[in-house]
């Protein structure tokens, strides 16, 4: 569930000491430095969707420690799985988003492969940005390289418009 910067600013990672976009920015070229459409346009090109576990719940303040279990309410993942049958991997952002999906989501969607991943949370200050991003770079290795050359064939036509489809949906549900 995004954080109460997040909320406010309608984007994801929005509070200024979580390390989420500087680790996009060392990895994929994602940074702050760019408007956040431009880094989502980034992200998408490479095959990575942004989209929370949750998508309601009862929380005061920030902290996913503070998650209310009984109220949570989690995203389609089924739904969005079947619109998107390419995705093959879904990384989590920290313990919580891991724990949330196992108990809320796993039993009810296809086989796919989960990994989780050090909370790129200020809260999670046990562990260096250098850590937090060498954790990150191992699924930054399994992305595709970006490949724009005019003689792509149909399948790559096919992915882009998928991701297209990822584009809008990501728009649609900012938090």
């Amino acid at each position: 569930m995004p954080g109460v910067a997040s909320l406010r600013a309608a984007q994801y990672y929005a509070h200024p000491r979580n390390a989420f976009w500087p680790i996009m920015g060392a990895l994929l070229g994602a940074g702050l430095d760019k408007s956040y459409d431009e880094r989502t346009a980034i992200l998408l090109a490479r095959g990575i969707a942004v989209w929370d576990v949750v998508k309601l719940c009862t929380r005061r303040g920030s902290l996913d420690s503070a998650i209310v279990d009984s109220t949570v309410v989690t995203n389609d993942f089924d739904s969005l799985l079947g619109e998107f049958p390419s995705i093959r991997r879904i990384v989590f952002n920290g313990a919580k988003a891991e724990t949330s999906f196992v108990r809320h989501v796993a039993p009810s969607v296809r086989d796919v492969a989960v990994r989780r991943l050090p909370s790129t949370s200020p809260a999670h200050a046990s562990l260096s940005f250098d850590r937090k991003l060498d954790a990150w770079r191992s699924v930054a290795q399994l992305l595709p390289e970006i490949s724009r050359s005019s003689s792509r064939d149909d399948s790559n036509h096919e992915n882009d418009r998928e991701h297209d489809r990822v584009d809008r949906c990501h728009r649609d549900s900012r938090p």
